[in-house]
């Protein structure tokens, strides 16, 4: 089971006391120091500890190649006692029963590869603060955060935490988090282009009040420029508080409008919207080393009917024939490519997606809190995000991709704060642990080749939504995404002393 493991890990180095895939994040004996010129004193910070670890599993085949859970909490035991908790994110279920790590665990779980419904970041972040620096708690207590490979969706809401909570900056806390967690060469251990955007709106979100507002939007138009042919394209959200992801609205050829614009332009608004921009953001949202939230371009998108054939590449709008409303401010635009090939099959040769919150591409946390009441997003098809977490997303399907949308009636929407201290902190319904939830729409992931045709779909380039195949083998994308992955230890070590 151990020579499985390390195959399965791959590149990743194993913990060298523990035997498990885990590491410390930060450390208690990282200091930082502020002189202060005036008095001429010394101030010194510790940080909280924050492990992450890959996800456990109390089951086989599982545990063969995964961190055994009752290895896991004997490890953690020996190491922290009772001042340990965990913090878990698998939408796909975590692979073993609360009852098997005391019951000290949070549930937020959101599906792997993408970032999460940020509705859900003021809680994470207050739960974690509680634990680590509440009233009357033991100071040495350390924060577990666990997904899959420990690494996307554990690192943005590590990271978030040393943002939000440490005040590290953006640039540092992802700096820290690849150092600790990537072997040197392997890439950085937050990779996925949404997630960097995530946490670049955490870092605004923590300048600005921690204020956040949800509210129901309407997709206007998407604009696609260097549309191939064969694409379709998906508006999708999140459902059940995150757990899945629903496909709201896939194109049409009658919602398709060629335009005579061969190359991109200023993307404009609708001129059925006249409703004006009345905030003035900021020119440029300045996070160092992050995607940019003033809208990078990236191409997702459409075309639809294989019947039609479009030669070349176009500038095309998509109008919904019908109102597009998602019940939040969390928009994904889905992209496939496919071919037809033989005997009832067609090849899928492109898969892209990208998510983008209105709230800050509206400028909320510039504006106090009051979000423009439409905008539109834009970003390349070189910055979307690829196949399972990956920069993989095939051939080329478009060159560039503008959403107009704009918010639902008076566009108020619902105030979600961080809890303060003492306050109750709202958990979310975790999700089977069995891993039942995974076959459920949005979490079996996509990948090139072959799909078998259906008939229903010709309409939009016989590409339907192939969200609900069956799930792929056990490791199936997971190379991508843990791939680099090391360990280290709580004073940041490679390689601990063992110690009893």
């Amino acid at each position: 089971a151990s020579l499985l493991r390390q195959i399965v890990a791959g590149p990743r180095s194993r913990h060298p006391e523990a035997g498990l895939d885990l590491c410390y994040v930060t450390d208690n004996s990282g200091y930082k120091y502020a002189v202060s010129c005036i008095v001429g004193f010394i101030l010194k910070f510790l940080s909280d500890l924050v492990i992450a670890t890959s996800g456990p599993s109390s089951t086989y085949p599982q545990r063969a190649y995964r961190n055994p859970t009752d290895a896991l909490v004997k490890f953690l035991d020996y190491k922290h006692g009772a001042n340990w908790a965990i913090w878990e994110f698998r939408a796909e279920g975590t692979g073993y029963p609360d009852s098997e790590v005391y019951g000290r665990i949070r549930h937020y779980p959101w599906p792997d590869h993408h970032p999460p419904p940020f509705a859900l970041i003021p809680n994470i972040m207050a739960s974690m603060r509680d634990w680590l620096k509440g009233l009357d708690v033991p100071k040495d207590r350390v924060v577990v955060v666990h997904c899959k490979a420990g690494k996307g969706r554990s690192g943005t809401v590590a990271c978030s935490y040393l943002i939000s909570e440490e005040n590290w900056t953006a640039k540092d806390a992802l700096a820290r988090f690849t150092q600790r967690r990537m072997r040197s060469g392997f890439g950085a251990g937050v990779s996925i282009p949404s997630q960097m955007r995530w946490i670049g709106y955490v870092d605004e979100w923590s300048k600005h009040q921690k204020l956040y507002v949800e509210r129901s939007i309407e997709i206007l138009e998407v604009q696609v420029w260097g549309l191939r042919d064969g694409v379709r394209v998906a508006v999708e959200g999140y459902v059940e508080e995150g757990r899945t992801i629903k496909t709201f609205h896939i194109f049409h050829k009658h919602e398709r409008h060629l335009t005579d614009e061969s190359t991109p332009s200023e993307p404009s608004l609708p001129e059925s919207l006249s409703v004006s921009n009345d905030k003035q953001p900021p020119n440029s949202l300045s996070t160092p080393e992050l995607p940019s939230m003033n809208h990078v371009p990236t191409q997702p998108i459409i075309k639809t009917s294989s019947d039609e054939h479009v030669p070349g590449a176009h500038a095309v709008k998509f109008r919904p024939s019908k109102p597009l409303i998602l019940p939040t401010s969390d928009i994904n635009i889905d992209f496939e490519r496919r071919n037809k090939a033989t005997y009832g099959w067609t090849m899928v040769t492109s898969v892209a997606h990208v998510w983008f919150n209105t709230f800050f591409e509206g400028h909320g946390p510039q504006n106090h809190g009051d979000p423009t009441s439409q905008g539109v997003f834009e970003i390349d098809w070189d910055a979307m995000d690829g196949i399972k977490g990956s920069a993989r997303k095939g051939t080329k399907a478009l060159d560039r991709l503008a959403v107009v949308w704009r918010a639902v009636g008076d566009g108020k929407g619902v105030v979600v704060s961080e809890p303060r201290e003492g306050q109750n902190v709202p958990e979310t319904a975790a999700a089977d642990w069995k891993g039942a939830d995974e076959e459920k729409s949005g979490l079996g992931g996509k990948n090139l080749g072959l799909r078998t045709e259906s008939p229903a779909s010709a309409d939009v380039s016989r590409a339907s939504s192939v969200k609900g195949e069956a799930p792929a083998s056990v490791e199936e994308g997971s190379e991508d995404s843990m791939k680099g992955v090391k360990t280290h230890g709580p004073a940041g070590e490679e390689h601990i002393a063992h110690k009893r």
